[in-house]
């Protein structure tokens, strides 16, 4: 028989005690989280959010150790005791209660509980079980903790933009489906059959429509949703730091998010980072790093090779260079001696990301080795390393092709080298604003540019007039802020004139008739003396895993889902009634 609640209050939580509350009866209630029985004793650990304390049921109350000693794991306790604190050599230092204890001279049990399907103290389980049985998973300890960070810097967020001066308001969860970028998630109106709402990818017009209205600074904890593939760091359902400001540029956005990172560094008990954080264009950042979000902790930093091989004897390079084309370079200390394996698998990792194979040269006394030996001569393969600044030892790595391909699959080849090399120190933390983005990005497979960001970003004043040219040249009023080689967030200076957006939506290929039907609503707000205005989006979800040091966003999102899109622990998602798509009008094809 199960004892109830009744009156019973606890006085601590099971991470309050300290050796100053020694002598004093308290109640605690928690969870078994382990126990020790030695026969004529038993040491309960019992724990709750705030932390664990042990308790000790001893002999001399044989009916209460009784009782004690069919708990298990999980079951839920009320236990009253004296805390007593303990002889100095059995302080536990790895418990914040380890120096006290308490004897127990009243136990309840709350509930019981069927054995875990896997331990919740050291837990090796795999994680698809993790998640089948989350809310058990949410009880370990390390899950707390992520869940503590996440509403610190929640938190954190919300006084701080108060402080600044923002309103938070909410924008609807069912919108239009205007399909850019990922595909949307509809949602079928059973008042209007046929019809469907859309699930907001993000609040991006309707925090412009809020500028428009005059409210000047907005903030909004926001869910978005898109239906696109996921990884370790991707959601189909996601939590991002909503901000949009009237009468701004991007310092000002810079200046008003930069004191935000700094407080979450602080709440995160991170030493912050200083101000201001440092700016990279977008195009020395591909050079240099073949990223557009670099991380700085390491240098690596890649050349560019392609004058050294224009016209040359070696054909793959030189047809590269001939069409447009780079051959971009690192130089590795030490790597010379890596052993043909090693080689070929940074090869292997190049190809993966797009390259068609890895040259290199490793520079050894006397004669450097590489295979490009017989198109180059040693002459040549000696003015490469110099061009490279390697010295005796290093290794010279080389992608050629297609700009962009080059600067990735080489950017790639870099952080698998730091990764194997141990070249990351993971205490450094390097903020970054990579600014001046490309407008567009050409797609070859359909033939028609694409805004890179949104097609309400505004184009940097001195490219406007590429609009009706080539838009290739076209720079945006677009930033992206970077930790660590991680995408914090992005945003924009947005189009405040209607004549700009028409032009914008000209280039993309839409004609006046889809733009309309499309952004009507948004086009009309346009001409009631729209105020210049940017925001910007920052992940909750990744900031609280980068800050918490966890390896996935599903360690700290509550119910997260698996790489299929689908929640595993509630089976969603799944087929629904008949009735149900009858009073929608909606007939099923699967």
């Amino acid at each position: 028989m199960l004892d109830h609640l009744g009156q019973t209050k606890r006085t601590h939580s099971c991470g309050a005690l300290r050796r100053e509350q020694a002598g004093e009866t308290v109640t605690l209630i928690g969870w078994v989280n382990s126990y020790r029985d030695h026969g004529s004793v038993l040491f309960v650990h019992l724990r709750d959010r705030a932390g664990i304390t042990q308790v000790v049921f001893e002999k001399d109350n044989v009916e209460l150790l009784e009782r004690a000693q069919a708990a298990r794991t999980e079951f839920v306790l009320a236990v009253t005791g004296k805390v007593v604190l303990r002889d100095e050599n059995n302080f536990n230092p790895n418990m914040v209660t380890g120096e006290v204890e308490v004897y127990a001279s009243e136990l309840k049990v709350l509930n019981d509980a069927q054995t875990p399907p896997f331990e919740l103290e050291n837990c090796k389980a795999a994680e698809d079980l993790r998640l089948k049985y989350r809310y058990l998973d949410l009880r370990r300890p390390e899950m707390q903790a992520n869940f503590k960070m996440r509403h610190n810097l929640t938190m954190a967020v919300r006084n701080t933009f108060d402080k600044m001066g923002f309103y938070e308001i909410e924008t609807p969860i069912l919108t239009k489906s205007t399909p850019e970028g990922a595909r949307d998630y509809l949602v079928p109106s059973r008042t209007f059959p046929g019809k469907f709402f859309a699930l907001p990818q993000s609040p991006q017009l309707f925090k412009q429509l809020l500028m428009i209205s005059g409210m000047e600074r907005y903030f909004q904890i926001a869910r978005c949703f898109r239906d696109e593939d996921l990884r370790a760091d991707r959601q189909p359902e996601f939590t991002q730091i909503d901000v949009e400001m009237s009468f701004v540029q991007p310092e000002d956005i810079f200046a008003t998010i930069e004191p935000l990172i700094v407080e979450c560094f602080k709440v995160a008990g991170i030493a912050p980072p200083a101000t201001p954080f440092a700016r990279m264009p977008y195009s020395e950042a591909m050079n240099k790093y073949g990223s557009d979000k670099p991380d700085l902790r390491f240098g690596l930093e890649m050349i560019d090779l392609s004058a050294q091989f224009a016209d040359g004897p070696f054909p793959v390079f030189a047809e590269a260079v001939k069409k447009g084309g780079a051959v971009k370079a690192i130089t590795v200390k030490g790597a010379a001696t890596w052993s043909r394996k090693q080689y070929d698998e940074i090869g292997e990792h190049a190809k993966r990301h797009g390259a068609g194979g890895l040259a290199y040269i490793q520079v050894l006394e006397g004669e450097s080795k590489s295979a490009l030996t017989k198109f180059l001569g040693n002459e040549g393969i000696n003015a490469i390393n110099a061009a490279a600044g390697a010295q005796v030892g290093d290794a010279v790595l080389m992608i050629g092709g297609k700009w962009d391909l080059a600067c990735n699959a080489l950017g790639q080849v870099r952080l698998e080298i730091a990764r194997r090399e141990n070249l990351i120190d993971e205490s450094v933390h390097k903020m970054l604003w990579v600014v001046d983005f490309p407008m567009f990005e050409y797609h070859p497979e359909d033939g028609r540019y694409y805004a890179m960001h949104h097609p309400f970003t505004s184009p940097i004043d001195d490219d406007i007039n590429n609009l009706e040219g080539d838009l290739g040249k076209v720079r945006a009023k677009a930033y992206d802020l970077v930790m660590n080689g991680n995408e914090l967030g992005g945003g924009s200076i947005r189009i405040h004139r209607a004549d700009i957006q028409s032009k914008i939506f000209k280039a993309l290929g839409l004609s006046e008739e889809e733009a309309r039907e499309k952004f009507g609503f948004f086009l009309d707000a346009l001409s009631y003396g729209t105020p210049p205005h940017g925001g910007i989006a920052l992940g909750l979800d990744r900031m609280v895993m980068l800050f918490a040091g966890a390896k996935s966003l599903r360690d700290v999102i509550a119910f997260p889902k698996v790489a299929s899109a689908s929640d595993i622990m509630t089976d969603s998602p799944n087929v629904v009634a008949p009735e149900q798509l009858q009073e929608l009008k909606i007939k099923s094809l699967a």
